[in-house]
């Protein structure tokens, strides 16, 4: 005797989207004032360090700067090599 297993196609919520899918997360913009109190430096220091082009930063007006903090940190440990400490 044969079983014959009769199948269907349900499409469900999670179809079309995998759990695990990658999503972009857009990078946090701040300003200079916040970056200065979140490095503990002066907003002088940090005019000085666009000046001298050690840290990134996007220019959106003539004396208006954003910066996205984990690339400033990220150049600020390569510009001085610090390295996390076990």
């Amino acid at each position: 005797m044969k079983a014959t297993i009769a199948t269907s196609t349900v499409q469900t919520a999670n179809t079309c989207n995998p759990i695990h899918e990658a999503v972009a997360v857009p990078p946090t913009l701040i300003k200079k004032k916040e970056l200065a109190t979140r490095l503990s430096v002066s907003p002088r220091t940090i005019d000085e360090w666009v000046r001298k082009r050690k840290i990134p930063y996007l220019q959106i007006r003539d004396r208006f700067y954003l910066y996205e903090f984990e690339a400033v940190l990220a150049a600020l440990r390569k510009l001085y090599q610090v390295d996390a400490r076990s």
